[in-house]
């Protein structure tokens, strides 16, 4: 895949995310939402931080098991059930974020929401990806 980070001038800077990506590739694989489920379907960590990182962690998992790496992402959704929290611990979550993923940020939205499918879980992701040949 070819990735084109765009990040007009004249919007603020991104922090953690680009503005727009163009991608380029033959294949698309759709994500879906991953929370901090382990592998017998139980919700794992108290806080948001750490049910983040299992969360990105179930997200990259999926995405390695279709062929592609998180450089390949083009676009990710955070659901959260409680926003402030996430603003709070923004540089702690991309510090995982860089750790796990890298710099190559997709296309991103932070949406607040009452509640999630498993009611212990505080985040779910779920993206896109575009892979080359």
């Amino acid at each position: 895949m070819t990735a084109e980070r765009v990040n007009p001038p004249e919007l603020s800077p991104p922090t953690g995310f680009s503005h727009a990506v163009v991608a380029t590739g033959s294949r698309v694989v759709f994500l879906a939402g991953q929370t901090a489920l382990d592998g017998d379907g139980k919700v794992v960590g108290e806080t948001l931080p750490e049910q983040f990182e299992r969360a990105l962690i179930n997200l990259l998992t999926a995405l390695t098991a279709a062929g592609g790496t998180a450089s390949d992402l083009a676009r990710v959704t955070v659901y959260t059930t409680d926003v402030a929290a996430y603003r709070a611990h923004a540089p702690r979550l991309g510090g995982i974020w860089r750790r796990l993923a890298g710099r190559d940020y997709p296309a991103m939205a932070v949406v607040g929401i009452v509640r999630l499918w498993d009611e212990q879980a505080l985040v779910e992701l779920d993206g896109f990806a575009v892979l080359g040949e």
